[in-house]
């Protein structure tokens, strides 16, 4: 997996993944959700084939809060 860092745009984290194919995507993505559903905070993304892109904001607040970097943390965590 190939992996770029976390940046902040429009209001949200943002970070792409990039792994060998769907299967190691998809499995990617079987993790955050489980781990999305602990932390009770829930990302915006999408897959295409081998990519993964994740947007983390909070909603409710408007914008970026504490929620979205622990949440990156814990998905950094995965990887």
């Amino acid at each position: 997996m190939t992996e770029g860092e976390w940046t902040i745009r429009e209001g949200g984290l943002e970070r792409r993944f990039v792994f060998a194919d769907f299967a190691e995507a998809w499995a990617f993505m079987s993790r955050v959700a489980l781990l999305a559903e602990r932390h009770d905070h829930h990302p915006d993304w999408t897959n295409v084939w081998n990519r993964v892109d994740i947007r983390l904001t909070s909603h409710d607040s408007g914008g970026i809060t504490d929620r979205d970097h622990r949440l990156a943390e814990a998905i950094d965590g995965l990887t």
